[in-house]
């Protein structure tokens, strides 16, 4: 009868080891079922489920392997495996798999414990972790860093909902962020980002800047935060601030554009998305003057935005058509992703407003980015602590995969 056994290797790494390890199992026919290795820090570790046929002596097998790694200078373990236990093994690959991203300026052991230990109290098991981003220098002339660990879990959550509580609960306590997405056909294979304009691609509330170049800075302010964070009617509150804007000179708003800030990682961001095919759209509740200078900044595919009326030189007050708002946003998403003819599932909706909610909650994976409170709470995943190509990582992209170094 033919023996299973789970052969764990540890020790320095050096080039050939594989070729010549299973070299030595093909003189025995073995046969390898499974299959796992990683090397961090120059250091092995790799393991491999396999079967020895019954024509051959299995113990023979294991002394030439065992000699051979030996002489490899490597350190070996060998555990005989039931084929009932297998079979079980077998069975749990049924179960569901889930992805879970931790993002952060770096990560610490308390942020994988905290996370490990709501992944053991909700019957899910760990089966792999990746680091995505580069290796992490300790000199401090580097500049802005960043860490992503991406984890793969595999059971059945009977709560799915409360286990995105706990880790939200975690984003606050330690200032990590924790995406909780399950594996399928779509989640690296998305094909339309849908932006939000203000504080989320650009650093700015564009309204509070023309506010402040109209003198009525400190009123549309108070005006805007409360509709952020959902106090106030999102319409009602758009034509107050804009009305607040009457007799500004139009002249003012080239200059505008032309210091308006990206945020943190955004022509990265956009730099791989066009690479990878992605179609790009800005639907904003701010105004099209805007979104158009960032069309041609960035090459965005789509940008709508409110038209702010302008006649004889000066900014009315009034806007144009329809006002944006959130359920125009989930609308437009709508519509662009049918004229691409795009599922709503491999659509990603980013935005950090309540007026983002109803996008945000029609995408596949929809980000709430630096986002107020209650847009956090609400949203499934977000991104609070590192710039806006952390996306990247959300879809499952490594760093290693760019030409922005090495792993």
């Amino acid at each position: 009868m033919s023996k299973i056994v789970l052969i764990n290797v540890s020790g320095h790494d050096a080039p050939g080891l594989t070729a010549s390890l299973t070299g030595v199992m093909s003189r025995y026919g073995v046969r390898i079922l499974d299959i796992g290795q990683a090397v961090i820090h120059d250091t092995l570790s790799l393991g491999m489920l396999v079967q020895i046929p019954d024509r051959f002596e299995d113990s023979a097998a294991l002394k030439d392997i065992l000699f051979h790694l030996h002489e490899a200078k490597l350190q070996a373990r060998f555990t005989p495996v039931s084929e009932a236990d297998y079979e079980a093994w077998v069975a749990g690959r049924g179960k569901s798999l889930y992805v879970i991203t931790v993002l952060g300026r770096e990560i610490e052991a308390e942020h994988l414990h905290r996370i490990a230990t709501v992944v053991s109290a909700n019957g899910l098991n760990i089966e792999d972790i990746q680091r995505l981003t580069r290796r992490v220098s300790l000199r401090p002339d580097t500049g802005p860093q960043q860490a992503c660990i991406q984890l793969s879990v595999r059971g059945e959550t009977v709560e799915p909902e409360a286990m995105q509580a706990e880790f939200m609960a975690i984003s606050h306590d330690l200032g990590v962020d924790v995406a909780f997405q399950k594996e399928g056909l779509f989640r690296r294979n998305r094909r339309l980002v849908v932006f939000d304009m203000d504080s989320t691609l650009i650093r700015h509330e564009v309204i509070d800047e023309l506010a402040a170049l109209a003198g009525v800075g400190e009123q549309v302010a108070t005006i805007t935060e409360a509709a952020m964070r959902g106090e106030l009617d999102f319409q009602a509150s758009f034509r107050k601030r804009v009305a607040l804007l009457a007799g500004l000179d139009a002249g003012m708003l080239p200059e505008l554009a032309a210091r308006l800030e990206l945020t943190e990682g955004v022509e990265r961001l956009f730099k791989y998305l066009r690479i990878l095919g992605y179609k790009t759209a800005v639907v904003s509740g701010g105004f099209d003057y805007f979104g158009r200078h960032l069309q041609q900044r960035l090459g965005l595919d789509y940008v709508y935005a409110n038209e702010l009326e302008i006649v004889d030189g000066k900014v009315t007050g009034q806007v144009s058509g329809e006002i944006i708002d959130g359920t125009r946003k989930a609308s437009l998403l709508q519509e662009i992703a049918a004229l691409e003819q795009i599922d709503l599932e491999q659509v990603v909706a980013v935005g950090d407003g309540a007026n983002d909610l109803p996008m945000l909650g029609l995408a596949g994976l929809g980000i709430a980015f630096h986002a107020k409170p209650v847009v956090r709470a609400t949203a499934r995943q977000s991104i609070s602590t590192i710039g806006l190509d952390g996306i990247l990582y959300l879809l499952g992209l490594r760093d290693f995969e760019t030409d922005e170094g090495k792993t």
